[in-house]
């Protein structure tokens, strides 16, 4: 398994005169080249919290089963 150091980052935006947070989750090249790695760029995925622990993962078309 391939692994290493990402970053949490926000990215206040200005939109209508007010600020709002826009966050980005960095995952390393290393990480997201590795064939393993189960997400394409400006894919639509599913994020949850499960207690300490960020959980990404792929979002499903119902339609497409």
């Amino acid at each position: 398994m391939i692994e290493g150091i990402g970053k949490i980052i926000n990215r206040p935006t200005k939109t209508g005169g007010k600020i709002y947070d826009k966050f980005f989750v960095y995952i390393p090249a290393s990480v997201a080249k590795d064939s393993a790695f189960p997400f394409k760029p400006g894919e639509e995925v599913i994020v949850r919290i499960e207690g300490d622990k960020l959980v990404i993962e792929k979002k499903f078309d119902k339609n497409k089963q």
